[in-house]
């Protein structure tokens, strides 16, 4: 017995009707719970779609306000919404887009106190926030809890994404091994960023955590993941790379030969 109802079955048709997904992957979305860590550039457009395409229940943690300097690309904050809380304002937009969603709000920041406690009750973690240390901090926290997420970073025209899944492939620290010192990269209040560039990867990031929760336990699933690799593309010139990465046997959050 489908647990969808029937106005949901009508609003997931075109979804309902894939191949890959059916209904038994509509219903894997529905009872699937996936936390957002930035409510910005990125995770506006995370939040978006994955509220649009039927996940069950999102968790939304950010402990800024809303600035008129956000509004070029956090497209779930308006204007009138300057100097409220962005997990106010994105509950407010994603409860008129999906009625049926259910909304975790955590004003504050993410940190070594609490990121165990959070992270522990979601099925899939998105990574979008714009600092290195939220970045390590995800990537720790989620392996030691066995959690699979995305994690992507923009700047200016151009972004990179990569997905880690525990003990089955790279992850971020085998990549970057220690948080740069302040100042060693410079950020996009420095250089700037184009909203459609952090439109573009908040929508990839979206489309890797529907995968996972579509394929997880299939043997296909590093296959349909960016799973050993890093997606990098410059949009002004239109540069698309794939990168193969590999697992840091000694890497210090991931190695089994810790």
């Amino acid at each position: 017995m489908s647990n969808l109802s029937e106005t949901e079955r009508k609003k997931y048709v075109r979804q309902i009707i894939m191949d890959n997904i059916g209904i038994e992957g509509q219903e894997k979305l529905k009872e699937s719970k996936v936390l957002v860590v930035g409510s910005g550039g990125l995770g506006s457009s995370v939040l978006y779609y994955l509220a649009s395409c039927g996940v069950g229940t999102l968790g939304i943690i950010d402990k800024d306000i809303v600035e008129y300097s956000n509004l070029n690309r956090q497209i779930i904050h308006f204007e009138d919404d300057v100097g409220k809380s962005k997990t106010q304002s994105a509950e407010e937009k994603l409860s008129l887009l999906n009625k049926n969603l259910v909304i975790k709000t955590y004003q504050f920041e993410l940190n070594s106190l609490n990121a165990e406690t959070i992270i522990a009750e979601y099925d899939f973690v998105v990574e979008a926030s714009d600092n290195f240390e939220t970045k390590f901090l995800v990537n720790d926290t989620c392996l030691k809890l066995g959690k699979a997420f995305t994690i992507a970073g923009v700047m200016k025209f151009e972004g990179q994404i990569m997905t880690i899944i525990p003990n089955s492939s790279a992850c971020y620290r085998c990549v970057f091994s220690e948080i740069p010192e302040p100042g060693t990269y410079p950020t996009s209040c420095e250089l700037g960023i184009l909203g459609t560039v952090a439109g573009f990867f908040g929508i990839i990031e979206a489309n890797e955590a529907i995968k996972y929760i579509l394929f997880n336990g299939s043997d296909l699933i590093n296959d349909k993941l960016l799973v050993n690799k890093i997606l990098y593309v410059d949009l002004e010139s239109n540069l698309f790379d794939i990168i193969t990465i590999q697992k840091n046997e000694e890497c210090s959050a991931c190695s089994t030969a810790k």
